[in-house]
């Protein structure tokens, strides 16, 4: 203690003129703030670097080939009801046929009907002499016809399953405002893991280098025949010079923790701000009728600041100038409007030649505020 109290004395310049004095006090001064300013920023990075340790690894994977324009494959229709079989005890009798289906059957001759409709263990009366009539073979009855199996269900059974795509990642180029005009690029990423899943949303604005703000969003969760269950999800926003802000939301069985610490309910089908894209393209490749002009979809969403239900109208189709071509895609807009300090919206397009994908996503803070990505290339796929 003593001699970091001479230290000081020293640099405070004890029996230095006044002038003198007074520089070395400046001098330590901005050299303590200097250390300080350094320890600060020491303790943030390894803030930054246990909360990324505790987020989910990140799987890399390599793409090997390009999605093509094609259309979207037909899918089976859901299994009808089978229809029920009648008793054979409680059969009625077959009606007459209408004049209109007699005219289309071959002509059957009366006395084979008749024959049919008596008492075939009687023997068969001859006809009087001045009425010969030519000779009938006998004809053993009609087999009953069980009834035909419902087409659906057949092809219900003989449709593949629905098998998750592989590994994808679409590029976009991003324009908008944010105090002016803006540009950057973004990636959505979908990674299959077996029956795991990670979906990652980067936003970036600027210069790679020198990035005026960047955002990455992570989904980690399950494939399920229900959809995406998330079970995780990490947000991380960089805005300029100013502190990074981090938002996790942690999924239990019955409850959603919220990044406050807040317990919400779990609601069915529930998704976060990154699931959300993925389960949408999941649901219009599997019930493609959804996709249609007019239709409403409601999405439960777990958003950092509260859990609610998304409500999105499904608009007209729109054709969207790419640089590998036109492509038409389903515009869906949500019914909220975008204000400032409440949660962003997003609109979005989805392409049924591109495998449902999202190939345009506009994201609003408010009015002036937005961002807007369009698909800049083809999707990329893994080999599985």
């Amino acid at each position: 203690m003593v001699g970091r109290l001479s230290w000081w004395v020293s640099l405070a310049g004890a029996g230095m003129p006044w002038p003198r004095r007074v520089a070395a006090l400046v001098v330590s001064t901005l050299v303590l703030a200097v250390h300080g300013c350094v320890a600060e920023q020491m303790a943030e990075r390894m803030a930054d670097v246990d909360a990324e340790a505790a987020m989910p690894q990140r799987v890399e994977v390599a793409y090997v080939r390009e999605l093509e324009v094609s259309a979207p494959p037909p899918i089976a229709p859901a299994p009808a009801a089978p229809k029920p079989v009648r008793s054979k005890r409680a059969a009625a009798p077959k009606p007459a046929a209408s004049a209109a289906s007699a005219a289309e059957e071959p002509a059957v001759d009366p006395l084979v009907v008749a024959a049919q409709e008596a008492d075939l263990t009687a023997p068969v009366m001859p006809e009087p002499a001045e009425f010969p009539q030519p000779t009938v073979p006998e004809e053993e009855p009609a087999p009953s016809v069980p009834e035909p199996a419902a087409p659906a269900v057949a092809e219900a059974a003989s449709a593949p399953p629905f098998e998750w795509p592989a590994s994808t990642r679409l590029s976009y180029v991003l324009t908008g405002n944010y105090q002016g005009e803006i540009h950057g690029y973004a990636q959505v990423e979908w990674v299959r893991i077996g029956m795991r899943y990670q979906v990652h949303l980067d936003v970036t604005v600027g210069l790679p280098v020198m990035p005026l703000m960047t955002r990455k969003m992570t989904s980690d969760g399950l494939l399920t025949p229900e959809g995406l269950y998330p079970e995780r999800y990490d947000e991380y926003s960089k805005v300029g010079f100013r502190d990074p802000r981090r938002a996790t939301i942690r999924f239990e069985p019955d409850r959603i923790v919220m990044p406050d610490g807040r317990r919400r309910e779990r609601w069915p089908g529930v998704q976060d701000a990154a699931s959300q894209f993925v389960q949408l393209t999941y649901l219009f490749t599997t019930q493609p009728e959804l996709l249609t002009t007019g239709r409403v979809i409601d999405v439960p969403l777990a958003l950092p600041r509260n859990v609610d239900r998304w409500v999105y109208d499904v608009l007209e189709s729109e054709t969207l100038y790419t640089p590998f071509g036109a492509v038409d895609a389903m515009h869906l807009k949500p019914r909220r409007v975008a204000r400032k300090g409440s949660d962003l919206t997003a609109e979005i397009w989805f392409a049924p030649t591109l495998a449902y994908l999202p190939v345009r996503i506009r994201i609003r803070q408010d009015e002036s505020t937005f961002i807007d990505l369009i698909i800049r290339r083809k999707p990329e796929l893994a080999a599985r």
